[in-house]
């Protein structure tokens, strides 16, 4: 049995508005479990139930055995990091972790083993004494991830915790924040927007979609192998080729049978660009006229007109010569791992 279950979760606000539609999901002890999504997909719904801030209209919420529903926040003995920091200002580094630990009665000498312990953990040991208002925003985190961590928790749940930081602390944070989380090897669920975020932590992740799970699996299941184009839009980018006999015939040199109303796709990176002459055996090419370059540093994007619809080409630690201007000829070489179909529903179509 898994360590969390999540069984028909549905929320409703008001009489129209379904936050929840039907949602079950199951996370393993240590698992690092991400929710992600656009805004208003219901990803912080399903936290704010499971901690205990918002009942669900129906469903059930299990954890290690103990129906979660029939207790308040308080007794559910789980621990929450919040995006906006909630540390107490006129407290201590050292008092604003120890401060779920007083209701809980715990003797003086363990409070501060148990706080110094969490402190270390998060690098602010040596602050202990300090107001939070000294202090940058990436350390007031580490506070309130100590405070989740001191009171030893079975579940701990981080609502967007990064997205008040500058993008490179970001970065470090969300690093420190996995490596904590697996050497104190607690069940962890991670609501966040950010694709690249959820892909860089994450054991699995969980896309979420007006209030229903597109789809549930590992960073590499999630990109690699979307199940629906929501998911392939969503985390990532696509191209959308154009129907149309250009599409008819790349579709046929690759050995694709033409899908009727399937809506075909590819990725950027799974593309490349030749000079228009070029051939590629078992692949297909597009021949076009380049519209747009676009340098990144580490890659550059490639905007081409194509018969088959506007493509965009990534290519990988481009050089100096990399450079593509607009109005050159190329062509787009479509290899026949490629192309990914959806149906009209969204679904994914195998071939």
């Amino acid at each position: 049995m898994s360590y969390l279950t999540v069984t028909n979760a549905t929320k409703r606000f008001g009489p129209t508005f379904m936050a929840l539609d039907g949602v079950s999901v199951s996370i393993e002890r240590g698992e690092f479990f991400t929710l992600l999504g656009p805004s208003g997909c219901g990803k912080t719904t399903l936290l704010r139930a499971i901690a205990g801030f918002n009942d669900l209209t129906s469903g059930a919420i299990v954890l290690d055995g103990a129906d979660l529903r029939t207790l308040p926040p308080h007794q559910r003995d789980i621990g929450m990091v919040f995006q906006d920091y909630a540390v107490f200002p006129h407290l201590s580094v050292f008092d604003n972790v120890g401060f779920g630990l007083k209701p809980r009665k715990v003797p003086a000498a363990e409070l501060k083993i148990r706080v110094t312990e969490a402190l270390d953990t998060v690098r602010l040991g040596a602050m202990a004494e300090r107001l939070p208002a000294a202090m940058s925003g990436g350390q007031q985190q580490r506070i309130g991830l100590a405070r989740a961590m001191v009171i030893k928790p079975r579940l701990l749940l981080m609502d967007e915790p990064l997205s008040n930081l500058d993008a490179k602390l970001r970065i470090e944070l969300r690093e420190e924040i996995r490596d904590i989380q697996k050497q104190v090897d607690i069940a962890t669920i991670y609501v966040t927007h950010d694709q690249e975020e959820a892909l860089a932590i994450s054991d699995r992740i969980c896309v979420m979609n007006a209030g229903k799970i597109e789809q549930v699996g590992t960073p590499q299941e999630i990109y690699g192998n979307p199940q629906t184009r929501f998911v392939a839009e969503f985390v990532g980018s696509i191209n959308v080729f154009r129907p149309g006999s250009a599409l008819d015939a790349m579709l046929a040199k690759l050995g694709h049978a033409p899908g009727g109303a399937a809506t075909w796709t590819a990725r950027p990176e799974h593309l490349a660009l030749v000079e228009p002459d070029g051939q590629d055996s078992g692949a297909a090419t597009l021949p076009g006229t380049v519209t747009k370059f676009t340098y990144l540093g580490r890659e550059a994007h490639v905007q081409v007109d194509t018969p088959a619809g506007l493509l965009v080409v990534q290519i990988a630690n481009p050089g100096m010569a990399a450079t593509r201007h607009t109005g050159d000829a190329v062509a787009v070489v479509v290899p026949p791992s490629a192309p990914m179909a959806f149906g009209p529903d969204g679904a994914r179509v195998k071939r």
